[in-house]
């Protein structure tokens, strides 16, 4: 299930599914140790002696976020009982606590005062696993706390005005006295139980009393440390009067944080715009403090796969970082690269992926296939990121960075791509594409160490270390690419060349909207008669005939398919689609290429969640989230066209719709900074930054 709901400060994240269920609690690393796992913690309401859960039938649900913050708008109303629950959350902008706050409100229009009651319950899997939990009633702090090892986490509610819960209780999960402690509060009473070890939950419940059109507020929280006295001390600060400073901090931090650049819109929906800013605040919920940025924190997908996205890939951190510094967050894309400083190996290449502490992830990549040895890497993991951290010096203008980062990163990777080379063509030796799923030397792969190595040429010559040998081998290879990839018979490029011994390629003609690598990285450029040939023929073949519409990845893309229909080639992927809008953006000499990159933002808009979530893939019959929810990549992919939209349409502007192709006139125009890199990155020069 989506989770349509993240918050998070770089060393808590939490996230709430589409029933407004709390499933995913991550301290004190973003994206690892899962003390939720995906299970899930309870709110109900007791009335008229009956208990109503939230996430089960019965009610309806808007869930969002109040305007350009990381603070929820929840609304639930459950019309068999006239209730309407309100909800807010926030994370707390320093502290690793979750500050909740609940309104109820009687729907009635008339009748006698009624009893209800909120009951929370909390079901953790501290490091991941039920085994050896303690949760226990501490009566000085009047709350729950559950702890293993160096892991606490204290939960607490109280009405307004008031001291604490008014019932509890501790228990067994799993357990052949039954499911957990949560049953004990669907008679709306409390065991009082105060200890219990091993697979244990916890309940807390607060009384309220209500007559028609009345309504009464419960507060919140949960407070995660690393001791006992951390997270009774962090409670106390809370309750004497912090809860308060803390949401509203919090609260009109990522207001201005979101807004800071005063950003012109012009020519773009609102809706388009709101969803930019959500794009910002989502990324940012999935950074780690230490660097780290995580593909995805949707536990749900452990239960088909048995691991989960919860990893640092270098590539997608790359392109995440780059969105980042066009946005203007400087900062966080520095702390991506320092991350990769420190992952790293000796030999100059970076690890399919990472956890968020930098220590090595699960890989199927295997050091040994087809009776050879083999490096277990995408090779445009190494090289993007040599790209992104060019394309960083050159929209931040921090040379100190560089100085830095340049003999632990900059070096290291750049001779790395330098000598995983093919010696007789100059290309780049085979390593796994970007999907993970093919060996060899793939388009995609070219144009990102292509790009790398002009990234390391320009870092050199700011450096004062020589260059012109990585500008060298990168031209050599552009030069072998645009021959050996493309394909006479199908008059495009191909998404995969093999040698085959003979000085001639085997060439792999699926349609693949990864070949877009070869504009977007500057291996050809946008007017060159052959990138429009193959990037029209592979998003207008890739492109779903489906009511959902959008672009799928490839042709014959099996992963989590829906549907067998010929109209879909695939599930659509919002990165795809969105790569389409980017290809019109960098060809764009009149307002026409300008709609269709607009419709496109327009159709992202559509099919995310109501509260702005992005997936990786939607079904292409329904359009339901498929996969992980959110995609890091695919917020950061929606941010970077938006800037680059905005870009393209102020060049346009400037050249008056020139009929010359606009990246032509950046030239002239000092190498505009958005539109320069998507694209255009080897005609950076390297007097720059």
């Amino acid at each position: 299930m989506p989770r349509d709901l993240p918050l998070g400060n770089g060393s808590l994240l939490v996230a709430f599914d589409r029933t407004y269920t709390l499933r995913d609690l991550y301290y004190p690393h973003v994206g690892q140790e899962n003390h939720l796992g995906g299970h899930k913690c309870r709110v109900g309401v007791w009335c008229d002696g009956q208990m109503a859960w939230i996430h089960h039938d019965g009610w309806e649900r808007q869930l969002g976020y109040r305007e350009n913050t990381l603070e929820t708008a929840v609304w639930l109303r459950h019309p068999a009982l006239d209730l309407t629950l309100l909800c807010s959350d926030v994370v707390d902008l320093r502290e690793p606590a979750l500050l909740r706050r609940f309104t109820l409100c009687d729907d009635r229009r008339e009748g006698a005062r009624r009893e209800l009651r909120l009951f929370l319950a909390h079901n953790f899997y501290l490091y991941g696993t039920e085994i050896g939990d303690t949760a226990l009633y501490h009566p000085d702090a009047r709350a729950l706390i559950h702890y293993k090892g160096h892991r606490y986490v204290l939960a607490f509610m109280r009405r307004e005005g008031g001291s604490g819960p008014d019932r509890f209780a501790v228990g067994a999960k799993h357990s052949v006295q039954g499911e957990g402690t949560f049953r004990d509060a669907e008679d709306g009473e409390l065991s009082g139980n105060r200890i219990a070890q091993g697979a244990v939950d916890s309940v807390s419940g607060v009384d309220l009393e209500l007559a028609p059109g009345e309504r009464a507020s419960v507060e919140a929280w949960l407070a995660a440390g690393l001791s006992l006295d951390e997270v009774l001390d962090r409670h106390r600060r809370i309750e004497e009067g912090a809860w308060a400073t803390m949401r509203r901090r919090t609260r009109n931090f990522w207001q201005t944080w979101v807004a800071k650049d005063d950003t012109l819109f012009a020519g773009l929906a609102p809706e388009i715009v709101a969803e930019h800013r959500r794009s910002l605040l989502v990324m940012r919920t999935q950074i780690d403090d230490g660097g780290g940025i995580v593909a995805a924190n949707d536990s749900d997908i452990t239960s088909a796969f048995r691991d989960t996205y919860s990893y640092v890939w270098p590539r997608d951190g790359a392109l995440i970082s780059y969105a980042l510094d066009l946005a203007g967050y400087h900062q966080l894309a520095l702390r991506f690269f320092r991350f990769c400083s420190r992952s790293l190996t000796r030999d100059g290449w970076l690890a399919h992926k990472y956890n968020p502490d930098g220590s090595t992830a699960s890989s199927w990549l295997p050091f040994y296939a087809a009776g050879e040895r083999k490096l277990p890497i995408q090779e445009d993991e190494t090289a993007l990121v040599l790209w992104a951290l060019w394309q960083h010096l050159f929209l931040s203008r921090n040379l100190e960075a560089l100085a830095e980062l340049y003999g632990s990163l900059v070096r290291p990777a750049a001779e790395f791509l330098l000598r995983y080379r093919d010696e007789s063509t100059g290309l780049p030796l085979a390593s796994w594409d970007l999907w993970e799923e093919r060996y060899g030397v793939h388009a995609w792969t070219i144009a990102a160490v292509y790009a790398g190595l002009r990234a390391a040429s320009h870092m050199a010559h700011a450096f004062g270390d020589e260059s012109e040998h990585y500008l060298e081998a990168a031209e050599r290879m552009r030069a072998a690419a645009l021959e050996a990839l493309w394909d006479d018979e199908s008059g495009r490029f191909a998404r995969t060349i093999a040698p085959r011994g003979d000085g001639t390629f085997e060439r792999d003609r699926t349609l693949d909207c990864s070949v877009y690598g070869i504009v977007r990285f500057g291996l050809v450029e946008p007017d060159d008669p052959r990138a429009k040939a193959t990037l029209d023929a592979t998003f207008d073949g890739l492109s779903l005939a489906t009511p959902i519409g959008g672009i799928a990845r490839y042709a014959g893309d099996t992963y989590h398919r829906r549907s067998p229909n010929a109209d879909a080639p695939g599930n659509p992927w919002f990165i795809c689609s969105l790569w389409r809008a980017q290809w019109e953006l960098l060809r764009a000499r009149d307002q026409r290429h300008m709609d269709l990159a607009a419709q496109i933002l327009a159709w992202v808009v559509e099919h995310a969640t109501r509260s702005g979530i992005l997936a990786e893939q939607l079904d292409p019959e329904s359009g339901e989230p498929l996969s992980v929810s959110p995609l890091t990549w695919s917020h950061a992919e929606f941010a970077t066209t938006v800037i680059t939209y905005l870009d393209r349409r102020s060049t346009l502007t400037r050249c008056e719709l020139c009929e010359r192709p606009t990246y032509m006139r950046e030239q002239q125009l000092i190498q505009h900074l958005h539109a320069s890199s998507l694209g255009g990155e080897h005609r950076i020069s390297t007097e720059q930054p």
